[in-house]
């Protein structure tokens, strides 16, 4: 009889939890503005840690008329702060309360209500705010960084109601309305060209952050502050030359980096640093000057001191943690730092057993530092001088290649440009990583999804084949195969093909190599070069083609395929009038090599190219105005002449 029962009590329990809900819903639409008032209160000590009675509002419709009465002019102001404090209550439930109230349009009311000039009520918006962009579902890098969610918020009029709150007397509402702009700004050109123009109490926006810079102010506000300005910066509203970021927020960035600071703060004052002068060699400069910057960097790897020492389990994870985002915030300045500047990548590379460090970092646990620790690398490796050196002293080709099995796409396409850069022609890394069979995994980057993936792989492969033996060159085209290679070149992305196109060039350079390549895959290769002539590309494209049409020229026996095929010979000539100088350079190239006199059947090939009038184009070009193309003509003129 027991199990009988059951049933209708719950029911019985449910139908009365769900009968108190409605009545304080139903009370939310009396006529009497006090009643709706004390029910609104009433309401709120009922939701208090009440996560079945936040629910059961949601469902049975609260929050559009919690919202409805908080919009109202017409309501109290009593009344409009006790709704968005219920709201914040609600919000602190279940991730599906924060969904719900989201799709009800919270954060635009709320916003909105940023207006008033109430103070008890704006912070009740604001802590509102802060409680549903912490949520897990509603990630605030998401919300505000992307163009859209901002664009919402700068509709909505975010700039004009929360910048007088910059000057509130209020601590807390002053930093959650600069925190505010810090993450509206974020690579938004938009509204930081609006946000340079707004006055705060007659004050330029810029200044007032300037002043919140100040070393008197707190470290969390200086840093606020540092990063709206360099948000702004980045987004071109604010010259990297101005005075603001000169002598202001790029010297408070590097005081945060120093050892007086907690380790959050390093670590944020770090990466901001790092952002603001990625593009700007100038800054690198100064920054790499200003307060010892690059020694100062070296202490991140330092901590924690002893790790050995720590027995409590949750202070080591914390420590750990620690040490992670330090590292992972060093080798992102060093990689900025040192992005441009000769100088500054030696005076990095010199630093305390920097290279030891980085080739560590490229076998850490933490993704992040890996992907930290490979942008360093990468940014280092531009430099000729330390290809030659240090790179080659700690072997770092060997923990790269191994960084490329299995890794992440974000951290196989920086591990895959610094490769680049270890097969260039000068770099010793070149044999060793030749040996280790390093072809096979390039080619099959050039199968990726990623454009940037199929760029880096074809890139290597370019550098690869640059002045290569022909045991070299076979091995590139047998490993990627000529549909792949024609698929490549028909790729929509512009970097592939001239990628591409770099790596036919260079596998067809030198004569007995052209010859070789062109015999066995002549036809594709001509099909290829005729459809990217006849197709819509850019100049640098048909440039780079009609290079390709010269080297196979320079054949003893490849030039037939250009001498045989009258329909490429007019593409030839049609290039050779061309509008753009360098197409008819490329062009005159050309015909050049086909004509050279010390070759095996050159006079049948001067006579046919002189029938289909070649040599009275050459003429003509041997006058233009531009002195390259004049002597490449003359030159061509002259074989005509031997």
């Amino acid at each position: 009889m027991a199990c009988l029962l059951e049933a209708p009590l719950r029911i019985s329990v449910l139908s009365e939890v769900t009968a108190t809900s409605r009545h304080y819903v139903d009370r939310l639409f009396d006529p009497d503005p006090q009643k709706v008032l004390q029910g609104v209160i009433d309401m709120k000590n009922a939701v208090i840690g009440n996560n079945k009675q936040k629910a059961n509002l949601i469902v049975l419709g609260a929050v559009p008329r919690l919202l409805y009465l908080l919009q109202q002019s017409s309501s109290s102001l009593e009344l409009r702060t006790e709704c968005a404090v219920v709201l914040g209550s609600l919000a602190m439930g279940t991730e599906n309360n924060i969904k719900s109230l989201v799709d009800c349009h919270i954060i635009p009311a709320l916003l909105q209500g940023l207006l008033c000039p109430d103070l008890i009520f704006i912070e009740a918006c604001l802590r509102c705010l802060r409680t549903v962009f912490i949520s897990p579902v509603t990630p605030v890098q998401l919300l505000y960084t992307t163009p859209e969610h901002q664009t919402v918020l700068f509709n909505h009029g975010a700039i004009q109601n929360i910048a007088p709150l910059l000057i509130s007397p209020s601590y807390k509402v002053r930093m959650q309305a600069l925190k505010c702009f810090s993450v509206l700004a974020y690579e938004n050109t938009q509204v930081s060209m609006t946000l340079v123009n707004v006055l705060v109490d007659g004050e330029l926006l810029s200044q007032v952050f300037v002043r919140m810079m100040q070393r008197d102010q707190p470290i969390e506000m200086q840093l606020t502050a540092a990063k709206c300005l360099t948000y702004m910066c980045r987004a071109g509203a604010i010259r990297t030359d101005d005075s603001c970021i000169v002598l202001k927020t790029l010297p408070c960035l590097v005081r945060m980096c120093s050892k007086e600071h907690l380790l959050e703060e390093r670590v944020e004052g770090a990466e901001t640093l790092a952002y603001l002068m990625e593009p700007d060699v100038e800054l690198q400069r100064i920054a790499s000057t200003t307060d010892h910057l690059v020694a100062m960097l070296a202490d991140y790897f330092k901590y924690p001191s002893s790790v050995s020492a720590i027995t409590d389990i949750k202070r080591l994870d914390h420590d750990l943690k620690h040490a992670h985002e330090l590292r992972q915030a060093a080798f992102k300045l060093y990689a900025s730092l040192g992005s441009n500047d000769e100088d500054i990548r030696k005076k990095i590379t010199e630093t305390e057993n920097m290279m030891d460090r980085i080739v560590s970092g490229l076998s850490e646990s933490s993704i992040k530092v890996r992907l930290a620790a490979v942008r360093c690398l990468h940014s280092l490796s531009r430099s000729v001088q330390q290809l030659r050196t240090s790179f080659h002293d700690h072997a770092v080709w060997k923990p790269l290649m191994k960084l490329l099995q299995n890794a992440p796409d974000e951290v196989l396409v920086m591990a895959s440009s610094t490769l680049c850069n270890l097969l260039l022609e000068f770099s010793p890394s070149k044999e060793p990583i030749l040996e280790s069979g390093v072809i096979e995994l390039l080619c099959s980057l050039t199968q990726s999804d990623s454009p940037a993936l199929r760029v880096n792989g074809i890139w290597a492969l370019m550098n690869m084949a640059f002045q290569a033996d022909q045991k070299v060159k076979v091995e590139i085209v047998r490993c990627l195969g000529t549909e792949q290679l024609f698929r490549l070149l028909s790729d929509p992305d512009t970097n592939v093909l001239m990628k591409t196109l770099g790596l036919l060039r260079n596998l067809l350079s030198t004569r007995p190599h052209i010859d070789q390549i062109m015999s066995s895959h002549g036809k594709q290769i001509m099909q290829a070069v005729t459809l990217i002539l006849e197709a819509e590309h850019n100049i640098e494209v048909k440039e780079q083609t009609l290079c390709i049409l010269a080297n196979i020229a320079d054949g003893n026996s490849a030039k037939e395929l250009i001498m045989t095929n009258d329909d490429m010979l007019q593409k030839i000539k049609y290039y050779m009038g061309h509008s753009n100088v360098k197409l008819q350079l490329a062009a005159t190239f050309c015909i050049s090599n086909l004509i050279w006199n010390e070759e095996d059947g050159s006079q049948e090939r001067q006579d046919k190219l002189r029938e289909m009038g070649f040599v009275d184009i050459l003429h003509k070009l041997s006058q233009a105005s531009d002195p390259n193309l004049s002597d490449r003509a003359k030159t061509a003129m002259q074989q005509y002449l031997a």
